[in-house]
């Protein structure tokens, strides 16, 4: 398994690339266009990493698929340098870090809210203005729903967790009672 490290760098030199180009939104536009490609055709994927397959007919499915899919020369090179190092696989990894360097370059940070049942948009428009107020960035709010929470909501951004649901209100209140 590749060190998450590694794969860090290639997203991070391709977040460096692309808005030293000023090219971010085309790029960006291409890696989503590959991964659903990649979702949709698990199987061009797998050719890419099998070692049964010889490079050179690794190279020419990525030309064509670069021929009937067009992305921008920084994609195009991107995704034959991943090719050559034998990183395809982790494309996936990688395209979420690029997505991570990207909304960090722009001061944007994502927040998994998680709650018993949907929150309407007004409700995740809100919470993402007050975490916008505590953190002074842009927030980008992702709605879960866990059941087993009964109510309340739990948000995580990054390594932070802020967790108000009835469930560790409640274990909380268990572990009180069993001190006494």
């Amino acid at each position: 398994m590749i060190p998450s490290a590694v794969l860090g760098r290639y997203a991070r030199s391709l977040a460096e690339v692309v808005f030293e180009e000023n090219i971010e939104q085309k790029v960006t536009g291409d890696l989503a266009t590959y991964s659903e490609i990649f979702r949709a055709v698990p199987d061009v994927l797998a050719t890419f990493d099998s070692p049964a397959v010889p490079r050179e007919s690794k190279g020419k499915l990525l030309g064509e698929l670069i021929k009937q899919y067009p992305v921008h020369t920084v994609a195009s090179n991107f995704f034959r340098i991943l090719l050559q190092h034998n990183r395809i696989r982790y494309f996936e990894q990688i395209r979420k870090g690029y997505l991570k360097a990207v909304n960090e370059s722009k001061g944007i940070i994502s927040a998994q809210v998680t709650a018993a049942i949907p929150l309407s948009d007004e409700e995740l428009t809100k919470i993402a203005r007050q975490l916008a107020g505590k953190t002074g960035k842009t927030v980008n709010v992702e709605m879960r729903t866990d059941e087993s929470l009964l109510g309340g909501i739990v948000i995580q951004m990054g390594s932070t967790v802020f967790d108000g649901s009835i469930r560790t209100q409640l274990a909380e209140v268990k572990r009180r009672l069993a001190e006494t």
